[in-house]
C-alpha cells in the first residue's frame, strides 16, 4: 500500500471508531450539555470520514473501514465501562484516552510517511490531529 493510502485509511478507520464510539456514548448520556458537545465532535468526525473517503476514491484506492472483530470489540469496551460508571466523567475520561491513542499513532504516521505522501493528505492528517488535541482540552471540563 503506498503512503497517501495509508494514511487515508489511517483517518478514514480513526474517524469511523470516533463516529462508532460518539454515537454510542450520545445513546448512552442523559446529560443534554454533553450530549451536544459529542454531537458537535460527532459531526467533526463525520466530517474527516467523508474527506477521506473522497480522497480514497479520487486517488483509485478502496476504502479500508475497521474490521468486525475491532468494531464489536469497542463497542463492548464501551458498553463495559458505562455500565460500570455511567458519568460525564467517566465517558469523558474514556474519549480523552482514545483521543490519545489517536494522537499518537497520527503523529507516527506523520513520521513515518512525511517525505513520501501528497501534501494534501499530510495537511489533513495535521488536521485529524489537531481535532484530536482540541478535543482533549475541551474534554477536561468535563472530568
Amino acid at each position: 500500500m503506498n503512503a497517501n493510502a495509508e494514511l487515508l485509511n489511517f483517518i478514514y478507520q480513526n474517524s469511523q471508531m470516533g463516529t462508532d464510539t460518539l454515537n454510542q456514548l450520545i445513546e448512552a448520556t442523559d446529560d443534554c450539555s454533553f450530549r451536544n458537545f459529542l454531537q458537535k465532535h460527532l459531526e467533526g468526525y463525520e466530517r474527516f470520514h467523508k474527506e477521506a473517503r473522497q480522497l480514497l476514491n479520487e486517488n483509485g484506492c478502496d476504502e479500508k473501514g475497521l474490521g468486525s472483530f475491532d468494531k464489536i470489540k469497542t463497542y463492548l469496551m464501551v458498553n463495559v465501562q458505562t455500565m460500570k460508571d455511567g458519568s460525564v466523567s467517566n465517558m469523558a475520561g474514556m474519549l480523552i484516552n482514545g483521543s490519545t491513542m489517536g494522537i499518537i499513532d497520527a503523529v507516527k504516521k506523520l513520521h513515518q510517511y512525511e517525505k513520501e505522501a501528497d501534501k494534501k493528505i499530510l495537511h489533513l492528517m495535521g488536521e485529524l490531529q489537531k481535532f484530536e488535541e482540541k478535543n482533549i482540552e475541551e474534554l477536561k471540563a468535563y472530568l
